[in-house]
């Protein structure tokens, strides 16, 4: 079933997803299967999996020079979403991203995840590599995630890169794109942030998952300054807890978000990582029911493979 169908069928009903990372390369698919038994209890409807852009790295040769290699650290998102759906019965939500990828992989890999039955995916430009000032798209492949959306919508309409296909097989990929309530740090300000996210739904977008962020009146401001300017589709509000006092500096340099006065007040006072994981969780689960009470549509954690966390969490929530 569709994420925008999840919704739709919910009524109103505030429910819950979780985002999960692949496990590095050598790990095996019951460490995800660990992870999400304990959170199968609240209900998810689907189920998040990122995509990571491979990476960089220098081997010394013999002769001493350096060979630039690249490799995955974290492969596996699609076979990661079937193992989902086949053990939990839950849909899974690929991420989708436009580095590292030409565009016939790009179609390659939405016709696999359509013989899959897989019909949920998160389209997204993805971060630059490590050690790279700017995102640098791949060689043949798109350059945005507009670009990625539009990909997808034309298959949906059953148009294929190869023009000599003739009524090519109309997939129907629900598309989810990202939003940010405090701006996205490249856009130069938040109309054209919002003007951008207004292309994205126009290009076939079905819904938006936000940026993390921990002052609800930025959420709902964003909605409102969503609404009107024309955009009508759900608006999910990404959420993480701070988990250990290194977060207070990382997050905001990482992610290019800011953290409530209140917030930092209150973590400033905490003089172990254990005081201020407790702080983060109380500060979640706030937020959390009175972005229920403010009518979002579903509350997506981002879990960062914290699972006892998120269970503490969803326990108090749902």
């Amino acid at each position: 079933m569709k994420v925008t169908e999840y919704i739709k069928n919910s009524k109103g009903k505030a429910q819950v997803s979780f985002e999960i990372l692949p496990p590095l390369k050598g790990g095996s698919i019951q460490m995800i299967f660990d992870m999400l038994d304990p959170l199968m209890e609240f209900k998810p409807p689907f189920i998040d999996v990122t995509y990571h852009r491979e990476e960089y790295i220098y081997k010394k040769r013999p002769s001493g020079y350096y060979e630039k290699t690249s490799i995955r650290k974290r492969p596996g998102t699609v076979g990661i979403c079937t193992a989902i759906m086949n053990k939990y019965g839950v849909d899974a939500v690929p991420h989708l991203i436009c580095g590292g990828f030409t565009k016939e992989e790009t179609e390659n890999a939405l016709i696999d995840l359509n013989f899959l039955g897989i019909n949920n995916v998160l389209a997204l430009r993805g971060d630059a590599r490590k050690f790279e000032s700017k995102f640098v798209p791949q060689d043949g492949g798109h350059n945005y995630a507009i670009d990625l959306v539009e990909h997808i919508d034309n298959m949906n309409k059953g148009l294929y890169l190869d023009s000599n296909i003739v009524n090519g097989l109309k997939t129907d990929f629900c598309i989810g794109v990202a939003g940010y309530p405090e701006k996205h740090f490249e856009a130069p300000n938040p109309k054209i942030d919002l003007k951008f996210l207004k292309d994205k739904i126009d290009a076939g977008a079905d819904y938006i998952v936000t940026q993390m962020f921990w002052d609800n009146k930025k959420y709902l401001k964003f909605v409102k300054s969503c609404r009107e300017i024309g955009i009508t589709v759900p608006i999910i509000p990404g959420l993480k807890p701070i988990t250990n006092m290194r977060q207070l500096t990382s997050i905001p340099r990482i992610f290019h978000v800011n953290f409530p006065e209140d917030l930092v007040d209150e973590l400033s006072k905490c003089t172990s990582d254990k005081a201020a994981r407790q702080v983060g969780i109380e500060w979640t689960i706030q937020q959390s029911k009175e972005l229920k009470e403010a009518g979002a549509p579903v509350l997506h954690y981002y879990t960062m493979g914290d699972v006892k966390t998120f269970v503490e969490i969803a326990k108090a929530v749902f």
